[in-house]
């Protein structure tokens, strides 16, 4: 600064007689050339001095004025003139700019260091503090004395951190701008600032670094706002995305801690994680609450507090207690909770070993307290406050709707899969014709129900049909529609159908129900259905399917392979096309293996790898003599990881064929002569299979259903009987004719037949084919050790 300082010695006369180095320097005129000449020969403009009754002028005291350069320009200088005790005068000058410098640096500083909202601190090269603004008052912390280095004030390790920041701008001359410094300070435990630094290098008049100035502004309100900011954002993009409950109270305990608190819990009313209301309780007492989520910040959760799955204990009654239960958010410290308490063993499972301050906000949705949330801060020091109540009240609001929302759906699914368990039959059967296992996995591990179904339909002689069919849609709709067509496909299997003829009749029950659904729905009601019908008498199966992926057939002594040469036909409800029936001989023992879709689905869309994978895995567990249900669980568990986007339903059916000597035929011609002999056959094969008991009511039965097959459709007659748990006759006739059973009159010569043939066995029907019907009838085998 004194560098730039010219001066000058002027008599009363106004001659120069002193010109000083830095003189030289700035108007480039030596002392030689200067000394012993008036000094208005240096200005440039001397009226501006000029008294109207002085011949020369005075010199002002101080002012600006222009001085002549050698090179021919001016330069314009600030001046002060000192008397001198032998009446001349010292003349100071400097350039304007630099004058203009001086002051506007000095008034920078004086107003920076007069305000309080933004701090000032000036350290010297050993970062001591050299003047600063910072006081007790600033910022509701330490002060900085004059002297005093940053340990003395702040933690040791944000100290360290800070002046390693500043040593770093002293050495480079690099400007810090905006760096975030987070202070603590010992004299204040319980409160840290956050505060956006910057930082600036000074230097003397020849460049070397004098010190750093630095400038602090608070932005722990702007940080913490910040925090608010970031922990809605995660509540709201983290809480709710699953509709589990617990999942759901996991997730909001995830978000606060470590961001909020130090140790979070979730207790929810019993009657919530079932689906149910919770109970409208008031006061102490059981609430019957279960803890369902925790989280800790600093490892596993305390022992001593409540587990996760465990009851809360029963509370005393306190305003505290009610005024949670009300909705108020409750901000307490371990001294608050102590006296709400009281019993000393509810504070082990309530308090943290270091918990200082807890909040606790009821979770509150549709006007129903389904649970609460407690917070604790154990490590951090400062306590809750009411602006950390009013953002965790936002928060758990939000969570308590996702938590109803779940809630809602549990009961609703509860329901649903209550509903669709219900109308699908007994996982395992055993019929004569085959033993069966049946397995149902729903989409997303439970979280959908849809209307995949199987079925096995024990019908006449033994007989058995395997069904399993996929219904569009997902939810109780199509739970609904898949028990409509189950309910269809048995009452069509009970007429005795055949395949074919079966799928054509659902597939138009599948159009009237499209066509009852309104405009919005028609095109989302439709099936696929796969109907194979078995007879255990001659090994044979036949095979229909509507759209749906064909069986696998594993033998007993042989690799497994699909009935790739099935034709399916449309899925249900299309119509205008028909439908084909394959027809196969199995061997004893051979499982069948019926599914839907989802267990095939790969994510590549590629169905043939998945039938392919599917054959491995059946190749793999189906093995002669290994439970049906193992096999069944091991294909379908594999399928299930990861959790299927389908449903998935899979039945397995081990065949079964009678021995030859369970069965006996004959066929006679239409004659009634024939009417005696076939009398006689069974008798006498009746009294080969032990059954003499039953030979009365069996020969009548027999008689009267040779008898019209002779009258009224002519022959070939055909007679079988059946030996198994129960005695099956079977008489076959050319004629289409419907049997009917009808109320004789008293003076009537006929029409008692089929009444008689009622009476005496369990129960009788019909069936037809291509070449004629088949009347049957089954008989009750007595027991074991009755006469």
């Amino acid at each position: 600064m004194f560098d730039e300082i010219a001066t000058a010695v002027v008599d009363r006369g106004g001659t120069v007689r002193h010109w000083s180095r830095t003189a030289e320097v700035l108007v480039g005129l030596t002392a030689a050339e200067v000394c012993g000449q008036p000094i208005g020969d240096l200005l440039v403009d001397v009226s501006a001095f000029a008294a109207p009754d002085v011949e020369e002028p005075p010199l002002p005291r101080a002012g600006w004025a222009a001085l002549r350069q050698r090179s021919g320009g001016a330069i314009e200088v600030a001046f002060q003139a000192v008397p001198l005790p032998d009446s001349s005068l010292l003349v100071l000058a400097c350039p304007v700019h630099s004058v203009v410098d001086w002051e506007q640096g000095a008034a920078l500083l004086r107003a920076l260091l007069a305000q309080d909202l933004i701090g000032i601190g000036i350290h010297g090269t050993d970062l001591a503090v050299v003047r600063t603004n910072i006081t007790p008052q600033a910022f509701g912390g330490p002060g900085l004395p004059i002297g005093s280095r940053l340990a003395e004030v702040m933690s040791a390790r944000d100290a360290a951190e800070t002046e390693a920041t500043l040593r770093q701008v002293l050495d480079s001359g690099v400007p810090l701008v905006g760096h975030e410094q987070r202070m603590r300070s010992p004299q204040v435990p319980e409160r840290h600032w956050n505060f956006s630094l910057s930082a600036l290098r000074l230097e003397d008049a020849t460049g070397h670094p004098s010190g750093v100035a630095v400038l602090l502004t608070d932005a722990t309100a702007a940080e913490r706002a910040r925090r608010e900011m970031e922990l809605r954002y995660q509540a709201s993009v983290r809480i709710g995305a699953s509709l589990d409950i617990e999942h759901t109270a996991q997730e909001l305990v995830d978000v606060l801690v470590p961001a909020f608190a130090d140790l979070a819990s979730v207790d929810l009313a019993e009657a919530v994680l079932v689906g149910d209301e919770p109970p409208k309780i008031v006061g102490g007492g059981d609430l019957h609450m279960r803890r369902v989520a925790v989280a800790s910040a600093t490892g596993p959760w305390p022992a001593p507090l409540v587990q996760p799955g465990e009851p809360n204990p029963p509370y005393p009654d306190h305003p505290v207690l009610r005024d949670y239960q009300h909705g108020q958010a409750v901000i307490g410290g371990r001294a608050d909770y102590i006296e709400a308490f009281g019993t000393p063993e509810i504070l082990r499972q309530v308090i943290p070993e270091h918990g200082h301050s807890a909040i606790a906000v009821a979770l509150f949705a549709r006007g129903l307290l389904l649970g609460s949330v407690d917070l604790w801060r154990t490590d951090r020091r400062a306590p809750f406050d009411r602006q950390d109540a009013d953002l965790l009240t936002e928060i758990a609001s939000r969570a308590a709707l996702s938590v109803d929302n779940a809630r809602r759906y549990t009961r609703e699914h509860r329901a649903a899969v209550a509903l669709q368990q219900r109308l699908l039959p007994p996982a395992d059967t055993d019929t004569p014709a085959a033993d069966t296992a049946g397995m149902y996995l729903p989409a997303g591990g439970g979280a959908e129900v849809s209307g995949d179904w199987y079925d096995v339909i024990p019908l006449p002689s033994l007989r058995a049909a395997f069904v399993v069919g996929d219904v569009i849609g997902h939810g109780l709709a199509a739970t609904a529609t898949m028990g409509r067509l189950r309910a269809a496909i048995q009452t069509l299997a009970d007429l005795e159908l055949d395949p074919v003829e079966l799928l054509a009749h659902l597939d138009d029950l599948v159009a009237r129900l499209a066509a009852e659904a309104g405009p919005d729905e028609q095109d989302a009601i439709g099936a696929t259905c796969l109907y194979a019908l078995y007879d255990p008498v001659t090994g044979r199966c036949v095979v229909a399917s509507a759209g749906h992926p064909p069986p696998v057939v594993v033998p007993p002594d042989g690799p497994p392979r699909v009935l790739e040469e099935l034709s399916p036909g449309p899925p249900l409800g299309v119509g205008g096309m028909p439908f084909e029936a394959t027809t196969i001989d199995l061997a004893p023992g051979t499982v069948l293996a019926l599914y839907t879709d989802g267990l095939v689905e790969r994510a590549d869309h590629d169905a043939e790898a998945g039938l392919r994978d599917l054959s491995d895995r059946l190749a793999a567990h189906c093995r002669p003599g290994r439970p049906l249900g193992e096999i069944g669980h091991a294909v379908v568990a594999r399928a299930g990881a990861p959790t299927p986007r389908d449903d998935v339903a899979l039945l397995l059916a081990r065949t079964r064929v009678l021995p030859p000597h369970a069965t006996a035929a004959w066929e006679f011609p239409a004659d009634p002569a024939v009417i005696a002999e076939a009398r006689e056959v069974t008798r006498r094969q009746l009294d080969a299979w032990g059954l003499g008991d039953l030979a009365f009511a069996t020969e009548l039965v027999v008689s009267e259903l040779v008898t019209n097959a002779v009258r009224y459709a002519g022959g070939p007659v055909g007679l079988r009987l059946i030996h198994d748990h129960v005695l099956v006759c079977e008489v076959t006739d050319p004629s289409s004719t419907q049997p009917r059973l009808r109320r004789a009159r008293w003076a009537d010569e006929g029409g008692r037949g089929l009444f008689i043939i009622a009476q005496l066995t369990a129960r009788w029907g019909s069936r037809y084919d291509q070449s004629g019907k088949t009347i049957w009838t089954e008989q009750s085998l007595p027991a074991a050790g009755t006469a």
